[in-house]
């Protein structure tokens, strides 16, 4: 090595900014992701095509039926009266045969007002159903506490968006950019509507739940109440029956001919 001494310097002149850059690179600590308050739901694994498709939801409904809503909250049930408003019940009645409120956020609850809900956490839902609107109901029944009423952008404009009165607002029943005409009312789990998630007011946007659905909420307002289920619970859909089986008579013995 003595012979070579410069040999010597130049391998440890090469190996020294290796060596420095080591020791002073900072450690890249992986941040905690902050803690949110989300709400579990039970969404369907595939879309009910029905709902890619208005022109499938044309069902009659029954002159008298309930829906069960299991939400974040606890369960509420509304008994929907079709005489009261035709076209607004046959609607809701098809939106919650074809599971559309299932996994929907209340995204708009104004105490001393009303709660709304009825816009798909699916964008492409959304979509489908935009132009979809139905004739308005004439006003039959007032807007009383616990009545459910279809939401409106002015009149023939219904489409999917409803909401519950918390008070008495018989002053939509005469509103100009109605009508509002309610189509039934929440005969069980009105305490459960009245406790669903109010810290956000107004806030969450409607037009960007419509185009961008559930996640735009769960980053934005992740406290939402939802919706688990919605489903038609009386009377049930009717189940085939079965005919019984028809037996065949026996052909008779045969006799010997003389």
């Amino acid at each position: 090595m003595r012979k070579f001494p410069w040999l010597c310097f130049l391998v440890v002149a090469m190996l020294a900014p290796a060596v420095l850059r080591a020791q002073t690179a900072p450690a890249q600590a992986t941040a905690p992701k902050p803690a949110t308050t989300t709400h579990p739901t039970t969404p369907r694994a595939t879309t009910d095509p029905a709902l890619l498709n208005p022109a499938l939801l044309k069902a009659t409904a029954p002159p008298v039926y309930e829906v069960t809503f299991v939400t974040t909250k606890g369960t509420f049930v509304v008994q929907v009266t079709r005489a009261w408003a035709p076209l607004g019940a046959d609607r809701f009645y098809n939106l919650v045969k074809h599971h559309f409120f299932d996994g929907t956020a209340f995204f708009r609850v104004v105490p001393d007002f009303m709660v709304q809900f009825g816009l798909s956490g699916n964008p492409a839902v959304n979509r489908a159903l935009a132009n979809a609107k139905i004739k308005d109901d004439p006003v039959t029944q007032s807007n009383k506490p616990g009545f459910i009423t279809f939401a409106t952008a002015g009149p023939g404009t219904r489409t999917t968006q409803v909401f519950i009165n918390y008070v008495d607002n018989s002053r939509l029943d005469r509103e100009p950019s109605g009508p509002f005409a309610p189509f039934g009312q929440v005969t069980s789990g009105m305490d459960v509507v009245r406790s669903i998630y109010s810290g956000d007011d107004e806030r969450p946007d409607q037009g960007a739940i419509t185009n961008q659905g559930n996640a735009y909420l769960a980053k934005a307002f992740p406290n939402l109440d939802k919706v688990k289920t919605a489903t038609v619970t009386s009377p049930l859909p009717a189940v085939p029956v079965k005919k019984p089986a028809v037996a065949t008579p026996a052909k008779p013995a045969s006799t010997p001919q003389q």
